[in-house]
C-alpha cells in the first residue's frame, strides 16, 4: 500500500501491529535510526531493544544478537533494517540473514523490515536478500520502502507498506486496518512521486537507465569511504579506521570522541552528530582532502 514516504510506511505498519496484536511489543536494535522509536511509541507499542552494534570493534555483534532474538516471545515484532544499516552501514551478511529467518521461523516473532536505501549498498538484487529470504520462509513478515534516496524523490513522499500475511481472510483483515489507519493519519499520500516511480519502473528503457544512474551513485559513495579510509589509516595515534570501507550505504559512524567532534566543529568548521554518524554522500572529491587533514588534527 503507497504511502508517504518510509515514516509513513512505518507508522502504518505500526499501527496495523497496535490494532491487531493483544500486548503488542516491538524490539528494535541498538543503535537504530533516532525516528524508529518515536514513530512505534506514538502507536503505544511497548519498545524492547536487541543488541546489534559493537561500538569498539565496529561490527555487528552478530552473537549477541542473534541469542537476543532467541529469547523473543512468540507474535512480537522485530525491527531490522534491509540494507545499509543507518546510522551504522554494518550490514548482515548473507549467512546471518539465514540465521536471523530460521530464528523467526522457530520462535514466531514477525520480522518488520525497513528498506530506504536499496541499490546504496551492494546493488538492487543483492540489497533485497534478506527481505526475499525472509518472505520465502516466513508466514507473516510488514516491509517499509522508500524511493527518498534511490530515487532522488526526498520531498516527494513515496514510500510503500507491505504485509506478508498467513492466508486471504487474515490479508483482508489487515488491508482494513491499514486502510483506517491511513485515512486517519493523512488520508492521501501524494501522487507526484508515485506517478513518476510507476512510470520508471514500469517503461523498460526508463528502468535501465534509473538502474545505471542509481549503480553510479553506489560507486561513488563506495569510492569516497575507500579515499577516506585510505587518508585516515597510517595516523600517529594508531586509530583504525577501516569500518568506513567494509560498511555499505550513506553513513558509518566515525568512532572519534565527544570531545574531537566539539573541537572538529568549533575549530575547523566540520559538524557532525555527537554519535560521529558521517555521511558519506556528503563528502566529494573538493572536500575529502580537508576533512582527513581535520580529522587527522584532532585525533
Amino acid at each position: 500500500m503507497q504511502a508517504p514516504g518510509g515514516s509513513g510506511a512505518l507508522r502504518v505498519g505500526a499501527e496495523v501491529i497496535a490494532r491487531t496484536k493483544s500486548s503488542p511489543a516491538i524490539w528494535v536494535g541498538t543503535p537504530t535510526w533516532a525516528n524508529h522509536i518515536p514513530i512505534m511509541e506514538k502507536t503505544g507499542l511497548k519498545i524492547n531493544t536487541y543488541p546489534y552494534y559493537d561500538f569498539e570493534t565496529h561490527t555487528i555483534c552478530f552473537d549477541e544478537m542473534i541469542e537476543a532474538l532467541k529469547k523473543i516471545p512468540k507474535d512480537d515484532i522485530v525491527l531490522l533494517h534491509g540494507c545499509c544499516h543507518n546510522p551504522t552501514g554494518a550490514d548482515l551478511s548473507s549467512d546471518q540473514w539465514k540465521q536471523v529467518c530460521a530464528t523467526a521461523h522457530r520462535n514466531g516473532f514477525i520480522p518488520f523490515i525497513d528498506i530506504a536505501y536499496q541499490g546504496l549498498g551492494n546493488g538492487l538484487e543483492h540489497d533485497a536478500y534478506g527481505i526475499r529470504e525472509l518472505a520465502s520462509q516466513l508466514p507473516e513478515l510488514i516491509v517499509a520502502s522508500s524511493c527518498s534516496k534511490n530515487f532522488g524523490l526526498y520531498r516527494e513522499r513515496t514510500g510503500a507498506v507491505s504485509f506478508i500475511c498467513n492466508d486471504s481472510d487474515q490479508t483482508k483483515i489487515v488491508l482494513s486496518h491499514a486502510m483506517s489507519s491511513a485515512r486517519s493519519l493523512y488520508s492521501m499520500p501524494p501522487a507526484h512521486g508515485a506517478l513518476l516511480v510507476s512510470s520508471v519502473l514500469g517503461d523498460p528503457k526508463l528502468r535501465e537507465e534509473w538502474e545505471i544512474e542509481l549503480e553510479s551513485v553506489r560507486l561513488r559513495i563506495q569510492l569516497m569511504r575507500d579515499l577516506l579510509c585510505e587518508k585516515l589509516q597510517g595516523n600517529q595515534k594508531g586509530k583504525d579506521f577501516s569500518h568506513i570501507k567494509h560498511q555499505k550505504g550513506m553513513f558509518s559512524f566515525l568512532g572519534i570522541s565527544s570531545e574531537e567532534v566539539d573541537t572538529l566543529r568549533a575549530k575547523y568548521g566540520v559538524y557532525m552528530v555527537g554519535s560521529t554518524r558521517i555521511n558519506l554522500a556528503g563528502i566529494n572529491i573538493n572536500n575529502i582532502d580537508y576533512l582527513s587533514e581535520c580529522i587527522l588534527k584532532v585525533i
